[in-house]
């Protein structure tokens, strides 16, 4: 990369080029407002930039679960779920932050259609940011 490249790079954290699938779920206040199935384009530790079926509101706390190339003790298939907030769309191509993350082990039969969960997980997070920010509004 040229000098003049990387000057132009705003980005702190290097971005690498890892494309796994991936489900997505997008909150928009305290409702769910989409989810769907998509692909990561590159990522690195602080954000991710992947592809959804349609265009999602920058802003938005987003939950992204997506397939992990590496299995756990080589047997046993892994997900990197990622929680963080929308910071560009266009199109279908969207980045978000990766504000929290953890991996989970997933079903060893690849074949297995998980149903996308509407559980609250991705609102209490949310939630949770939201008071701390409002706690430090307060402050």
């Amino acid at each position: 990369m040229l000098i003049m490249d990387l000057a132009a790079d705003r980005r702190k954290k290097a971005r690498f080029p890892i494309n796994r699938d991936l489900r997505y779920k997008v909150l928009e206040g305290d409702t769910l407002v989409s989810s769907g199935l998509g692909t990561t384009l590159d990522m690195a530790s602080a954000g991710i930039a992947f592809l959804t079926e349609g265009q999602i509101a920058a802003g938005s706390f987003i939950e992204l679960s997506i397939s992990w190339p590496v299995l756990l003790e080589n047997s046993c298939p892994m997900r990197l779920i990622v929680f963080g907030r929308l910071v560009r769309s266009s199109g279908r191509k969207a980045v978000c932050t990766v504000d929290k993350y953890e991996f989970r082990t997933q079903a060893r039969l690849p074949l297995q259609v998980v149903p996308i969960r509407r559980d609250t997980m991705l609102q209490r997070w949310a939630g949770n940011i939201r008071k701390e920010g409002l706690k430090a509004v307060n402050a």
